[in-house]
């Protein structure tokens, strides 16, 4: 059977059409979904929260955008406005940060207890989010008159200290690889002074992305010099330790 011309190409532009409508729909969903994202990374990293206003500026959109996508986050209590009119952290964040990574750390805790309990000195595991290292899991030493401590979801530029050079060592090898990071990934730690906190001596042992865990580094940060180290064979077996546990 032959058809007519003219309602072939209708059929196929009505085909365009739909096809057209479908991914922009997807992008869509994709770009608000992005949007809700960025301004919820936004008024969480702010030391005391945001305005609509400086959501709006901030996220580069209309402040009646800004304004929906911070009543949605409200209402999923993520966020909350307070009585100064400014959007800060709520509830909800703290479900989700506790799932994020929560099979890395569970494993992590007992071997870090171990290894903090040896060493007399703070032992914490990092990963990288984005530009950051984020400490994921912190133990301090049960015993010791003093020891440097530190919160867990406290966070550095991965461009800096020891963990942050060992988080990049603990990935693929790049072009953008720094000479300190190819000495990293090629002696299995990295060591530094002053970098993120002055008078600190940082040391970090990368431990590369295994199975479901992200890449992610043991790291102790210390006053005392020979305290960082006599760090190194003992986060090495650490090290080992939780990759034969992530490996079960």
């Amino acid at each position: 059977m032959v058809r007519n011309t003219g309602t072939v190409y209708a059929m196929i532009s009505s085909v365009k059409e739909e096809q057209s409508a479908a991914k922009s729909s997807r992008t869509a969903g994709s770009q608000t979904l992005a949007r809700g994202l960025a301004i919820l990374r936004h008024v969480t990293e702010s030391a005391d929260g945001l305005s609509s206003s400086e959501v709006a500026a901030l996220a580069g959109v209309h402040r009646t955008v800004a304004y929906r996508v911070l009543n949605t986050l409200c209402e999923s209590q993520l966020l909350h406005r307070g009585v100064d009119g400014r959007y800060r952290g709520a509830a909800g964040l703290l479900s989700l940060a506790a799932a994020g990574h929560q099979h890395l750390r569970n494993s992590a805790m007992p071997h870090l207890r171990q290894a903090a309990g040896e060493l007399g000195a703070t032992v914490a595991l990092l990963v990288r989010e984005g530009n950051s290292a984020v400490a994921l899991a912190v133990v301090s030493p049960a015993t010791g008159n003093y020891h440097v401590s530190f919160a867990e979801g406290a966070h550095h530029p991965v461009t800096a200290g020891a963990a942050g050079i060992a988080l990049r060592a603990a990935e693929p090898p790049s072009d953008t690889d720094t000479e300190q990071v190819m000495q990293a990934r090629a002696r299995g730690f990295a060591q530094t002074f002053g970098e993120v906190e002055p008078n600190m001596f940082g040391l970090a042992v990368p431990l590369p992305a295994h199975g479901l865990a992200p890449a992610s580094c043991l790291t102790v940060i210390t006053v005392r010099k020979e305290t960082a180290q006599a760090a190194l064979e003992p986060l090495r077996r650490t090290a080992l330790a939780l990759l034969d546990e992530l490996s079960r």
